[in-house]
Order: C-alpha cells, then structure tokens, then sequence
C-alpha cells in the first residue's frame, strides 16, 4: 500500500488501496470476491491502480463496437455498458461500497463519482462538463472519464477511469462507450503534465470528499438508471 493512504479504516470509513498495475481481470475476479464476502461491518474500500492495454465490455457491450482490437484482448466485464479502453497512463478508481449504509442510490453515487472527477481536475486547471444522458466526465464534447459500475447487494463495485497520460490511439479501435466516433481526451492533452502516481492522491482525496457530501447534492444532472435491477450503469 502507497505511502499516504490510511492502513485501517472502521466500517464508516474508507480504506484506499493504491494496487499499482494490475490485470484487468484479476482484479475484475478480486473485486466480485471482495464484495460476495463483505458483510455489514466491512470497511468500504477504494482501490487505485493501472492496467495493461485491454478492451472491456460491459454487460450491454455488443461485439460491433469493437472495431479493430490489434491485438489488444477483449475482456467480458459484468459492469453496465458498452465497451472501454484501459491502458497505462489511465488511472482506474474502483469503489466498492455498501449503498445503504451509506443511504446513497445509485443515481446519487454516479454524481458523486462524477463530481469528485470534475473536482480533481478543477484542481489541476482543467474545466469540465456533464453531458445529459451519458453518464462520465467531459473536456468539451470530449471524454475525459469513463464511468462503470456494478451493484450486487446493496454493494457497489467497478467505478471511473480517468485518462491522466495515456496513448489514446487504441480508442479508435472501439465506438467508444457504443458511441461511434466521440472524442477522447486525457489531461496531458489539455497541457496538464502529471503522472498517474501524482493524480492518485488527488482523485482519493476528492473521492472521499464527494462520498461524504450532502445525500442531495448533484444527482438533477444524472438520469435515472435503467436496465433489469437498475443497478448496472455505465459509460
């Protein structure tokens, strides 16, 4: 565990764990174990990491998305969604979390992913947006962050990947979250020059915070999820 980042947390708290680089579906099956063996008085955890070049495609993913992989492998996830880009130089926070002792929904918890996001690069210089109806974090009408998540018991887990200094170029080999053509940005495009370790500190921090805000705050912008439980959203 990176220097930094709380060791112990009770229950009310919030251990974040900086992983490093992981693969992609391995913390994929960590992150199912970690949630079928929590229980009421489990801390709720946030895990940060990297992962090699891999395509994910969520639960509504459909193989037409997936133009041109080049050799890049196409993993099944169980988030919400269509299909994503990770790769290094993209820092992945996952959230897992109890919903309701936290007496959050998850329409509440996508804003508040959202908005730690736009908090952080805020931070940094970097103005950004919501667009209605496509859950994620945008730098005009390009896509900065990329929101996923899965609930399974009142527990959340996946969560927001944000492209800190990355090689965009393999997301022309998808339509990007199903949408063909969107644009994709990183911070190093918009000029602000930092690695992924020096964002850690600051999305944890703004993740913190925003979970901690008032239940109400920011969820008008964020549409109602749909889909089977209502609890599988992506972008």
């Amino acid at each position: 565990m990176a220097q930094g980042f709380p060791k112990h947390a009770s229950p009310a708290e919030t251990v974040v764990k900086d992983l490093g680089v992981t693969d992609y579906s391995d913390t994929l099956a960590a992150m199912r174990a970690f949630t079928a063996a929590r229980n009421a008085t489990t801390a709720d955890e946030i895990w940060l990491t990297e992962h090699p070049p891999v395509y994910t495609l969520g639960l509504a993913g459909k193989a037409e998305h997936v133009l041109n992989p080049r050799g890049i492998p196409v993993v099944q996830s169980d988030r919400g969604g269509q299909v994503t880009y990770h790769g290094p130089g993209q820092l992945v926070a996952y959230l897992l979390l109890d919903l309701r002792r936290r007496d959050l929904t998850v329409r509440a918890l996508v804003s508040r992913i959202e908005q730690a996001v736009i908090d952080t690069l805020l931070g940094v210089g970097i103005a950004t947006r919501r667009r209605a109806g496509m859950p994620g974090v945008y730098v005009g009408e390009a896509k900065i962050a990329a929101l996923g998540l899965k609930v399974k018991g009142a527990c959340s887990y996946h969560g927001v990947s944000l492209n800190v200094d990355m090689d965009l170029v393999p997301f022309a080999g998808i339509n990007p979250c199903g949408y063909a053509g969107m644009a994709v940005t990183s911070m190093a495009a918009c000029g602000v020059l930092l690695s992924v370790a020096a964002v850690k500190p600051l999305l944890a921090t703004s993740l913190q915070a925003s979970l901690q805000a008032n239940p109400q705050a920011n969820v008008a912008a964020v549409p109602a999820p749909r889909g089977e439980n209502a609890a599988d959203v992506a972008a």
